[in-house]
């Protein structure tokens, strides 16, 4: 039985995944980073551990806890956890924009690395990790977001090259719109991060994308459920050469081929247009 650890699986695309997979005969173990999220995994019938990837001493006390039940072994880990932090570069101060990379990006750092070890001695593995159609292209007033992504990018495709020579293989899962609770957690996030908005210069800006991104979360025929993303998790998991990019759903897979095609300023005017 392949065993994987998928982090952030208190809803959406982590816990479709872990539902999906066990279905699937896989040995799950769904992390959340919040108590009452593991004892309603674990209500779920899924083996659920608690997990903060900005904690060090969590992240290493959950994988203990996972290996003792694996005779130290672990075919793969999905690392899923993260969240939006939305605003204005200019107004979003350091600490948040620290909070937003050290979530999404080291959060993921951390779990790879740790879990590398026990992939070299075992002599396979596979590190997934789910970036964003935003880890290679960027939209305005959510600049924290989007370089938490980019830097995953980076660090992903880096440890792919120099994995080239084993069997343990890299992915990188790049979605377009998803129905998750993201937009709804990034604007409660978004409300207590920045609480000066009304006397920014982008106010107007703000109440737009309150109206058109926030509430209406995603309702349109261009956003997908979460099991999109289960099939190329699935393949990355799965195939013997697994993509380094899996671009989920038509407005990535759209978007991933404009960038490629366009230059600079006219694939900005592109993202004016649809924003």
């Amino acid at each position: 039985m392949k065993t994987i650890l998928i982090t952030g699986c208190s809803s959406g695309i982590g816990l479709e995944s872990a539902k999906a997979l066990k279905e699937r005969g896989y040995h799950v173990f769904a992390t959340a980073r919040k108590l009452e999220d593991v004892a309603a995994l674990n209500n779920l019938g899924l083996e659920s551990y608690q997990l903060d990837v900005t904690n060090p001493k969590s992240c290493r006390s959950a994988l203990d806890d996972i290996l003792t039940k694996t005779n130290g072994k672990l075919f793969a880990i999905f690392n899923n956890a993260g969240y939006m932090q939305a605003g204005a570069i200019e107004d979003l101060s350091i600490d948040v924009i620290r909070a937003q990379i050290e979530t999404n990006f080291f959060g993921a750092v951390s779990m790879t690395q740790l879990v590398l070890p026990i992939m070299r001695k075992q002599g396979f593995g596979r590190i997934i990790q789910n970036s964003s159609i935003l880890g290679i292209m960027t939209i305005p007033f959510y600049g924290a977001y989007n370089a938490s992504k980019h830097a995953l990018e980076g660090f992903s495709l880096t440890l792919r090259q120099e994995l080239r020579d084993t069997n343990i293989k890299v992915s990188l899962i790049n979605p377009g719109p998803i129905y998750t609770n993201l937009r709804e957690n990034a604007y409660q996030i978004y409300q207590d991060t920045l609480k000066n908005k009304s006397q920014s210069v982008y106010l107007k800006v703000y109440k737009a994308m309150e109206e058109s991104y926030f509430k209406n979360r995603g309702h349109s025929s261009l956003t997908d459920t979460p099991k999109i993303v289960v099939k190329s998790l699935i393949h990355a998991l799965e195939n013997k050469h697994p993509r380094a990019h899996y671009y989920v759903g038509k407005p990535a897979k759209t978007m991933a081929v404009l960038k490629h095609l366009l230059p600079e300023s006219i694939f900005e005017w592109v993202i004016k247009k649809i924003k």
